[in-house]
């Protein structure tokens, strides 16, 4: 299994934790760690959930099984929410965009388990 650990908006004192965690658990060997911390731009925390899944789907079309975890999705809600109001689109709910919630289901809708003629691998 390789897993993808994606943290957003995190403190990078937190990251290092994790990290340093996983090295002492040699569980390095098969993970990735893509961080975009609190003190990086709205930009990129809003992306870092795709990098994330782009790296684990590229394990999956490989034969291989992936674990994703996003830590957390919130901040990057909160990205999402700084990005639209300088675009100037019109706030919904506690000024989150409306389309908050469909961004974040589309992300989590690229899980999948292939069937055998692909490789059977998953995410």
């Amino acid at each position: 299994v390789i897993c993808v650990y994606v943290a957003i908006g995190q403190k990078a004192s937190s990251v290092a934790q994790v990290v340093t965690t996983l090295q002492e658990r040699g569980a390095m060997e098969y993970t990735i760690v893509v961080a975009e911390t609190a003190d990086s731009p709205a930009t990129l925390q809003y992306l870092a959930p795709y990098t994330g899944a782009a790296l684990a789907e590229y394990f999956m079309y490989r034969e291989r099984h992936t674990l994703i975890i996003y830590d957390d999705l919130s901040k990057q809600a909160q990205a999402y929410r700084q990005m639209s109001l300088l675009l100037r689109r019109p706030p919904g709910r506690e000024a989150y965009p409306g389309d908050v919630f469909y961004l974040h289901s589309r992300l989590l809708e690229r899980a999948a388990k292939l069937s055998s003629s692909l490789g059977e691998g998953s995410m």
